[in-house]
């Protein structure tokens, strides 16, 4: 680990932003003070949090502390994951390629359509009578 305390990148996902800092030690991982699992009860959105860990064999290496906001629970496991594979690569940049094998340092752009007038939401029109 370099010479600062903490290693940190940000992860981001429709309106979900994540500020990840990753400090040398034995694993564990808090979401905004709370361990995940409290957090993050199904078990795909743990899985998503941990991959970039799991598959750069990191996992019990760094302790994990996330402050995150914005967003749905799917939105949050995803901008985690993208804001500890930054973290990752700003470590050592040897896990770079793995980690873009992976997807996880491409940021994901969908997000939610805007409203259009005339419509019920970005796509929906109403329901159309003949009579």
């Amino acid at each position: 680990m370099s010479d600062a305390a903490y290693v940190w990148g940000t992860g981001r996902r429709k309106c979900a932003i994540a500020q990840v800092r990753l400090y040398a030690g034995e694993g564990g991982i808090t979401v905004n003070g709370k361990p995940f699992t409290e957090v993050f009860t199904r078990v795909d959105h743990r899985a998503k949090i941990v991959a970039a860990l799991e598959v750069t064999e990191m996992a019990d290496k760094f302790r994990v502390e996330v402050k995150v906001a914005g967003g749905g629970i799917s939105g949050q496991a995803d901008a985690i994951r993208h804001g500890i594979a930054r973290a990752l690569v700003r470590e050592s940049e040897a896990l770079k390629p793995t980690l873009r094998q992976a997807g996880f340092l491409t940021r994901d752009p969908r997000v939610k359509e805007r409203k259009k007038y005339g419509l019920r939401r970005a796509r929906k029109a109403p329901q159309y009578t003949k009579r």
